[in-house]
C-alpha cells in the first residue's frame, strides 16, 4: 500500500501519550511471539520503559507518525550526527499494522536525513515482523548479532545470558548504507 503520512515533531504536551502509544506497539509485538507468558519485560507489564523512551526522546529527535487528517499512527525517534543516523524507536499502531505505514514513515525519515550515508537500528532476535520490516521492505542488512559470545560492547548492561530477563538470546543489529 502507498499510505500517505507525515512525521510531525513530539510535542512537549503529548509526550506522555507518545510513551503509552510507544509501549502498546511493543507489548504487542512481544505477545504476537510469546503471548501471554511473555517475561521479556524492561519494567513492570511493559516491554519498553518509560525511562528507557524518555532517554531516547531526550537524546535524539522525536516525530509522531500522522495520517493526513493528523491522526496519530505511530512514532519514532532518531538520532544523527554527521551522516550517521540510529533510527533509535520506529512504532505503529498495531490497529494500522501491514497497511505499509512503518515503511511510509522510514521514507520520510530517509528524506528528512538526506545527509545520512549510514542508518543504523537493532531488535530482539525474537521480533519476526520488526527483522522482515528492515531487511525486506527498508533495504537494512543485519551485521551483527549480540549474544552472551558477542556481546555489544557499546552496551554494559545487556548480559544476554539466562540472568538477563529481557533479550537472553540476542539482538540484531542493523545497517542501511545509503
Amino acid at each position: 500500500m502507498n499510505y500517505k503520512i507525515q512525521l510531525l515533531p513530539l510535542k512537549e504536551c503529548d509526550k506522555e501519550q507518545f510513551i503509552k502509544d510507544n509501549q502498546e506497539a511493543f507489548n504487542y509485538g512481544a505477545t504476537q511471539e510469546f503471548g501471554l507468558r511473555d517475561n521479556h519485560f524492561e519494567e513492570e507489564g511493559q516491554i519498553i520503559s518509560k525511562d528507557t523512551i524518555e532517554q531516547s526522546i531526550k537524546t535524539g529527535q522525536a516525530y509522531r507518525i500522522a495520517d493526513d487528517e493528523g491522526k496519530y499512527l505511530g512514532g519514532a525517534v532518531v538520532k544523527v550526527e554527521g551522516t550517521k543516523g540510529d533510527l533509535d524507536l520506529l512504532f505503529v499502531s498495531p490497529d494500522v499494522h501491514s497497511k505499509g505505514i512503518g515503511y511510509a514513515a522510514w521514507c520520510e525519515i530517509e528524506k528528512l536525513y538526506p545527509e545520512v550515508k549510514v542508518w543504523e537500528t537493532v531488535t530482539p532476535y525474537f521480533e519476526q515482523r520488526n527483522i522482515h520490516f528492515y531487511v525486506n521492505r527498508c533495504g537494512f542488512h543485519i551485521v551483527e548479532f549480540f549474544n552472551k559470545f558477542h556481546p555489544d560492547p557499546n552496551d554494559t548492561e545487556t548480559t544476554f545470558d539466562e540472568n538477563d530477563e529481557q533479550f537472553p538470546d540476542g539482538m540484531f543489529r542493523f545497517e542501511k548504507r545509503m
